[in-house]
């Protein structure tokens, strides 16, 4: 996913006016050098923009602001400062900064926010996090954190997943379940659930819709299964699926 940027309200993003740069310790080097500009790139003011434009240009003091009273200040500094300086953010109070955070530490480090209390924090970690480490996070109370969960678990380990309480959730397993697996998921109560696995379903098992409630799910089960199991649809209420019986009945 891309790199987070600090999105808190507008105090860190909005315009603002350029500063005095009289006095300012960096006005003598930095700004006589073309480092830093007050409109532009400026760790004096609260802008998140003028304050990754001074970081980007003077990344060696990063590690300076990573502790800063201000929150737009450590989660830009956070960008910028090498990875061994940032784990004591990891409990910043900040969400806008622990999100920065998580996104750049080294993975071993992710157990610690895994459970945060951020959305945003937990979806970056399910999104970073080893394959195989996944299936801590597979009870998360944030439905989306869960869709990234299940797009990323081994496919091997998505039981746990099938009777999920989201119907998104469910999509993403019955894209990935394996195929012999499929028949777990031949009833899920959502249609768009039904319809992934009548595609991916192995002939044999897609006997199972051939009396689904939907007339599609039939449809796409009698495209695929064994041709003595159809003969129960001849008379089905849907024309459609009375035609692709037909046809497959007779060879075509």
């Amino acid at each position: 996913m891309p790199e987070p940027v600090p999105d808190h309200a507008a105090t860190g993003a909005g315009p603002a006016s350029a500063p005095d740069c009289g006095g300012c310790e960096f006005e003598k080097d930095l700004l006589a050098a073309g480092r830093c500009d007050p409109a532009e790139a400026c760790i004096q003011v609260l802008n998140s923009r003028r304050i990754d434009g001074f970081l980007k240009r003077n990344p060696a003091l990063a590690e300076r602001y990573l502790f800063d009273s201000q929150w737009e200040r450590r989660a830009v500094a956070a960008r910028y400062a090498a990875q061994s300086a940032l784990k004591p953010l990891l409990f910043d109070d900040d969400e806008a900064v622990r999100r920065t955070v998580a996104y750049r530490v080294p993975v071993d480090w992710l157990e610690a926010l895994m459970h945060d209390v951020d959305r945003e924090v937990r979806i970056t970690v399910a999104d970073r996090l080893p394959a195989e480490r996944l299936e801590a996070m597979v009870g998360d109370t944030d439905y989306l954190v869960r869709v990234y969960v299940a797009r990323r678990m081994p496919a091997g380990r998505l039981f746990r997943m099938i009777a999920d309480p989201d119907e998104q959730v469910r999509k993403e397993v019955a894209r990935r379940l394996p195929p012999q697996s499929l028949a777990l998921m031949a009833y899920d109560e959502n249609l768009q659930v039904r319809q992934i696995v009548a595609e991916r379903m192995d002939p044999d098992s897609a006997t199972l819709l051939l009396r689904d409630r939907e007339w599609l799910i039939r449809y796409l089960a009698a495209v695929k299964a064994p041709t003595e199991a159809l003969r129960e649809l001849l008379d089905d209420p849907v024309e459609e699926v009375r035609e692709v019986v037909r046809a497959r009945l007779a060879g075509g």
